[in-house]
């Protein structure tokens, strides 16, 4: 059977795959010639190199990443918006933990025209309309964006490592997670300055 034509596209979905199976740290170049049925040197015609590939992971994760979160809180407004964005992000993480891992790692734009910037402003703005319907401030804003990204990355990231141990339903925890976070958001006071 002869192979499939090679593309830029496809060695990043195939690298994208491959890294949910192995890890992000496991990426290798000949690992991903091994799975395509190539020569490690026939990748370079379509990524420039490793870094290249992971960049592009990196990007295609972020975006499908923003549009989970999109999808699932498309027609919610604040604590039903951001339960299901809670867990389209813990469902994300977990089904594709080498893609997100990817995305987290991705390093600071390499110019004006890099694709990360439009995929990390996508992911941004997914967070943003979460929290749309608590009505914060914009001097609120950030800091609530903060620290949804920083609970619900530690959350996830943990579980689908296998990080909770203890015997006890890891659903209910996460559900006590959100709603202590819905709590709390809706008691920030409408134009106040954040404690310091």
């Amino acid at each position: 059977m002869p192979r499939a034509r090679l593309t830029p596209l496809s060695v990043t979905e195939a690298g994208a795959a491959l890294i949910d199976e192995i890890g992000f740290a496991n990426l290798s170049m000949g690992l991903l010639a091994e799975r395509l049925g190539v020569k490690t040197p026939a990748l370079y015609k379509h990524v420039t190199s490793q870094a290249d590939l992971a960049h592009r992971i990196a990007v295609r994760a972020m975006a499908e990443f923003a549009d989970a979160i999109r999808d699932a809180i498309q027609g919610r407004a604040g604590s039903d918006a951001l339960a299901a964005g809670a867990q389209a992000m813990r469902t994300y993480v977990r089904e594709h933990p080498g893609q997100y891992a990817a995305a987290d790692a991705a390093s600071r734009p390499t110019g004006p025209d890099d694709p990360i910037i439009p995929a990390v402003e996508r992911v941004v703005a997914s967070w943003a309309a979460m929290l749309r319907g608590y009505h914060l401030d914009s001097s609120q804003e950030i800091h609530a964006l903060r620290m949804l990204r920083s609970v619900l990355h530690g959350f996830s990231t943990l579980e689908a490592a296998g990080g909770f141990q203890i015997d006890a339903p890891v659903d209910d925890s996460f559900t006590w997670m959100v709603n202590f976070l819905d709590r709390g958001l809706r008691d920030i006071p409408t134009g106040s300055a954040p404690v310091s």
